[in-house]
């Protein structure tokens, strides 16, 4: 048995090979750019993301053993792919961190809309999600969507690609048009939106027991692979990598540690009665809950260059030398310019440093920002309402093995790290063998092809009131955010 599983990220699309152990025989990556043709849009041309796809399952086919049993396609989610009638694009994908739409998310926020909506599909409304995207098409370019059969994710649209079918998955179409509780599109949250006449757009939801088409004669000939080789439509990439972490019970959770921190937590549910924030995905068998901030690890890129550091490991060298608590420092890491979006929502969020003297040094600088980091993390499972067992950890961050101490100690709960390189290729893999009939469903897949390294274990006494006193000095904190808005606009001239 042999596989090739596609993780398509926004800036890099990934290839995997799998031998029958479900080992990493091969990897190929291909950089894919992101066009900005007006202030806060982002865009990438649909043909050169299929190329970059076609290339890299080339590369790896070439050098993975055996005949391919199955290919598995995950990517990023959201955003809007649309094609015409035969399957051509109309035009530039428009991606799920685009911002055009901005004002009229805001505008359904004041209205009340958006926390209805959250009411049955358990899901924030961004700029970037495709109700935003298709209300800003039909005002300003209505002719598109005339020439449009179907708004695809990025999932769906190499899907088609690989197989000649217009389909989604459940994970990418859990948001924004999704009942979570009848997985099925619904006309009320349409109509919410003023969206009835978007129906004809919706692809076809598909469930773990529709994932599989064949590949086409055109698409094996790009690909170097036999015409008929099983295609599976894994979830998105979010998802994918929670599978590919091994977090597919309710109770278990995973943590991203990348550009973004995304906590996710598996749940058996979906909640729809809390807090109005995150991301409701439905995923095999269940439901996850996920959290992806705008801070994250670009915040340690950004206290590298601030400490004069070569990069992240350093970084953590430097904390190690900082006893827990950073002789009290505090720091808030919400420095991106759109404020912040999980788990609360405020767009004037800043990032501050708080209890700074002449008794702190460098060293306490950099643990303090790991710290702050940490408690994101126990900020977002302890909002999810999921109460989870334990965390798996993959990213780039997962290498820092202090980060990853300080991330259990201040959860309270065992960290595994993955070992994996591809962890979203993975989840695909998984979902692969599910599909094709190789292994009986999720749970039994992932228990015997999940590789972790040893878990951490917490040891909670240095923080035991750190989540309550960041919590606290964050709200103390928050009674400036404006204030320190009206400044910036005063210091750039903007009023």
């Amino acid at each position: 048995m042999a596989a090739i599983c596609v993780d398509a990220g926004t800036t890099v699309v990934k290839a995997v090979g799998y031998d029958e152990a479900g080992a990493e025989v091969a990897v190929a990556r291909h950089q894919t750019g992101v066009s900005r043709p007006a202030p806060g849009w982002a865009e990438q041309d649909m043909t050169t993301v299929w190329d970059a796809v076609a290339r890299t399952v080339r590369d790896v086919a070439a050098r993975t053993e055996g005949p391919i049993d199955f290919l598995a396609v995950t990517a990023q989610g959201d955003g809007v792919w649309l094609v015409d009638p035969a399957g051509e694009p109309t035009g530039n994908a428009i991606l799920w961190n685009d911002g055009r739409a901005a004002a009229t998310v805001d505008a359904w926020a004041r209205s009340g809309v958006a926390e209805r909506a959250f009411r049955l599909n358990g899901n924030v409304s961004a700029s970037g999600l495709p109700h935003a995207i298709l209300s800003w098409l039909r005002e300003h370019d209505p002719d598109r969507l005339d020439r449009s059969a179907a708004g695809l994710t990025c999932g769906g649209w190499i899907f088609s690609r690989l197989t000649g079918e217009i389909a989604t998955d459940e994970s990418d179409a859990s948001a924004p048009f999704m009942d979570l509780r009848t997985r099925a599109y619904s006309p009320e949250l349409m109509a919410m939106y003023g969206l009835e006449w978007a129906e004809r757009l919706l692809p076809e939801p598909r469930d773990d027991t529709r994932r599989v088409a064949a590949l086409t004669t055109g698409a094996a000939e790009s690909l170097g692979l036999p015409a008929g080789t099983p295609v599976v439509m894994a979830p998105y990439d979010i998802a994918s990598t929670a599978i590919g972490a091994g977090a597919v019970r309710p109770g278990q959770a995973c943590g991203i540690l990348g550009t973004t921190l995304c906590t996710e937590t598996v749940a058996d549910r979906p909640d729809l009665d809390g807090e109005p924030v995150g991301v409701t995905l439905a995923i095999p068998g269940g439901y996850l809950r996920a959290f992806p901030t705008f801070s994250g690890g670009e915040v340690i890129q950004w206290a590298c260059r601030l400490l004069g550091l070569p990069g992240p490991a350093e970084l953590g060298e430097l904390a190690a030398q900082s006893p827990p608590g950073a002789r009290g420092l505090a720091f808030l890491p919400y420095l991106s310019p759109a404020g912040e979006r999980v788990p609360f929502s405020d767009p004037l969020a800043r990032g501050s440093f708080l209890g700074l003297s002449f008794e702190h040094g460098r060293e306490h600088i950099a643990r303090a920002v790991l710290e702050g980091l940490s408690l994101v993390v126990q900020d977002c499972l302890a909002v999810s309402g999921v109460a989870a067992q334990e965390l798996r950890v993959c990213g780039g961050g997962s290498a820092n093995a202090l980060w990853v101490r300080m991330i259990s100690d201040i959860t309270g709960l065992p960290v595994h790290r993955s070992s994996d390189a591809e962890v979203g290729a993975r989840g695909a893999f998984i979902v692969g063998l599910v599909a094709t009939g190789a292994a009986p469903g999720v749970e039994v897949a992932a228990d015997r092809f999940v590789r972790l390294s040893d878990a951490v274990h917490p040891d909670p006494g240095p923080y035991d009131t750190a989540y309550q006193d960041f919590l606290a000095l964050r709200a103390n904190s928050a009674r400036s955010w404006p204030l320190l808005a009206e400044t910036r606009d005063r210091t750039w001239g903007r009023t």
